[in-house]
Parts: structure tokens; sequence; C-alpha cells
């Protein structure tokens, strides 16, 4: 089987890597295309992932378009030269193009339709079929829309695929028993994102403040890091970043995924950005599981006295540790879900519509 895997985000390389890995040692013929996103191509390195790149991304919606319809092109052309038959990822070019080719796409979305409208509306309707966490059940009706009990990050921190490395601590400056805290800053520069506020500056000033008197602080950030803040840049590669998390005493920021990842992996974590309470994967691993815990921009007074409080709980990690077992019991192995889909299609898209 001929696949293609398309790129447009870091996150999308984490989703996707172990499943590129296990199709193509299934005999398959996996292509991976990227647009010139540093942060992206440096992980398809680490991870030894041989990609096409095409294209660079822009942050303006005029410019979006138009780059939108030139990508459309250069892929629609390699799926024709090589013949895909399926194509995967969180991807509005696979979705379009699907709909000019041969070619199949399964599209992985994990957000309410109400946060990504123009993704809903560009790339759900031209989608063979929708893949989605069953959190999003109310609302992915369609014939088209096929959902599974995980997360997109369990398929590359669900215990299967990933096991913390503690040299990690070393590296880092940290010593064994000593608490430290990770955060993270977003650039707010997807198409979703307009009007959509995060931390202050002024705000971020007050919780290292608070942080830095209880343990090690580390910032890892989606733009270029204030100078203010520059004696607290993570230094880490990139692809260590899961590690440190799993052992930090807590997250913080105003990222959805990296809120999500350190739930996943049973630690605090607090997220605080205008999307609080509006995106169903974060509100079930809040009110279901009790892994994390989400503000608006005006909570942050809260959410500093929330995290006050739980900093002086005893045994705070073993707790969410239990936490985490729960979600791990009623979650699957993402990425084995994927293979399967993809490995024994059509019968498996089949199966799934008869449940």
């Amino acid at each position: 089987m001929n696949i293609l895997v398309d790129i447009g985000h870091p996150a999308h390389v984490h989703l996707l890597k172990h499943f590129i890995k296990i199709m193509q040692e299934q005999g398959h013929k996996v292509l991976v295309t990227v647009r010139n996103i540093p942060d992206a191509i440096k992980l398809l390195e680490i991870y030894k992932i041989d990609y096409i790149l095409f294209g660079s991304k822009s942050f303006s919606l005029i410019g979006k378009t138009f780059k939108q319809i030139k990508y459309d092109r250069l892929i629609l052309d390699l799926v024709k030269k090589n013949d895909i038959e399926i194509g995967i990822g969180s991807s509005l070019t696979i979705a379009q193009v699907s709909r000019i080719s041969k070619m199949k796409s399964f599209i992985l979305d994990d957000d309410d339709s109400v946060v990504q409208p123009l993704f809903t509306k560009f790339a759900h309707p031209f989608t063979d079929y929708l893949i989605s966490p069953d959190v999003l059940n109310f609302e992915r009706k369609k014939n088209n829309h096929i959902t599974y009990a995980g997360y997109h990050e369990l398929a590359y921190l669900h215990p299967n695929r990933f096991t913390p490395d503690k040299t990690v601590l070393e590296e880092s400056g940290i010593n064994e028993g000593e608490d430290f805290f990770v955060l993270r800053f977003n650039a707010f520069k997807a198409h979703h994102d307009f009007g959509i506020k995060g931390i202050s500056n002024e705000n971020k000033h007050k919780l290292i403040s608070i942080l830095k008197e209880r343990g090690k602080v580390f910032i890892t950030s989606e733009k270029e890091i204030d100078f203010e803040f520059e004696e607290y840049r993570l230094k880490i590669p990139p692809d260590k970043i899961h590690s440190l998390l799993y052992y930090a005493k807590m997250f913080i920021g105003d990222s959805q995924t990296m809120t999500s990842e350190a739930a996943v992996l049973g630690t605090p974590s607090f997220r605080c950005n205008s999307f609080a309470g509006r995106i169903s994967y974060l509100n079930e691993e809040q009110y279901r599981y009790g892994l994390t815990f989400g503000f608006k921009p005006e909570e942050f007074e809260f959410m500093v006295r929330i995290i006050k409080q739980y900093l002086n709980v005893p045994n705070l990690k073993e707790i969410w540790k239990k936490k985490r077992e729960k979600l791990l019991s009623e979650k699957i192995d993402v990425t084995s879900y994927f293979v399967w889909l993809i490995s024994n299609y059509p019968e498996s898209v089949k199966k799934c519509k008869k449940l």
C-alpha cells in the first residue's frame, strides 16, 4: 500500500511517528511531506524519518489561502506520481486533494468544530473519513465520522509507546528528588487563534516568582523567548521534553497539546487561555479524570491560588499516578488503532460503522 502522511505542525510528528515506522516495517511505502517548519523538520530528523520538503507556512489569513492552493497542487502531483492510495494526518491538504484524486483520506481531528471553524469548513466536507476521540461523539454524526476511546497524545505517550528517560534530569541539571516545573507559552498564530489570549508577560513574571521558590523553572515556547525569561529557557533536545514532563512537579502554560501531554503522563497541569472550557478532550481530562485544570485569562489569580494549594499537597505525584491509571484503563493505544484501521482498510471502516 502507498501511504501519504502530511505534517503541518511539530505535534503531528509525535502523533504519527510510530505509525510511520510500523507501516514501513509491514512493507508499506510511506511518503512524508512537510512544509518548512524548523521544529517539525528537526523532529523528523531526530526520529530518522525521511521527508519531502514543500514550501513554507504563512501566518496571515490571505497568505495561508494562497499558499494552501499552491501546496494542494504540489501534493496532488505527488499523489498521482506515486499512486498514493491513502492519505492520513491532521491535514487540510490531504482532505482537499482526496476529492480530486483516487487517494482516500483519513483526517485525524481532536478539536471541537466551534474552536476551529475554518478547518471544519474546508477539511471536514472533503475528507473520506474523519477520525476523532469518542469524547466528540456528540458532534461527529455523519456516516464518515469514526471515533475511538483515546486522545491524540496516547498515540505516542501510551505506556506501550513511551518509557520516560531518567537521564533527562541530569541533562537539565536536576538532582534526583528535586522539584521542578515546566512552563509552555503559545504563539497563538494558527487560523483558529484569532482573538485568543494566553498568559500575559506580567502574569508570567508572577507565576515564575511563585514557582522558583519551590523548585527549578523551565520554559519552553512556541515563539522566541523574551530576553527577560532567557535564564529559564529549556535547552534539552525536543524529543526529550516528554520525559521531562513525566518527572515534573507540575506543568503550567497556555498550550492545549502540552497540557494534555502532561495530563496523560500523570503530571498535574494548569492551562490559562481563552479556550478554557471549550475543548472536549481537555474537559474530559479535567472533569472525568481530575488530571488537569483550565482557566480563562481573567481567572489567572484564581489559578494561582489553586496552584499554591496543590503545591502543599503531600505525595501529589502519587495521587496523579492513580488518576492516570484510571484514564489508561479506559483508553486505548491509539497508534495500534491507527495501524489496524489503515492496514485493514476497507474492512476496518465497515466494522467501525457497524459499531
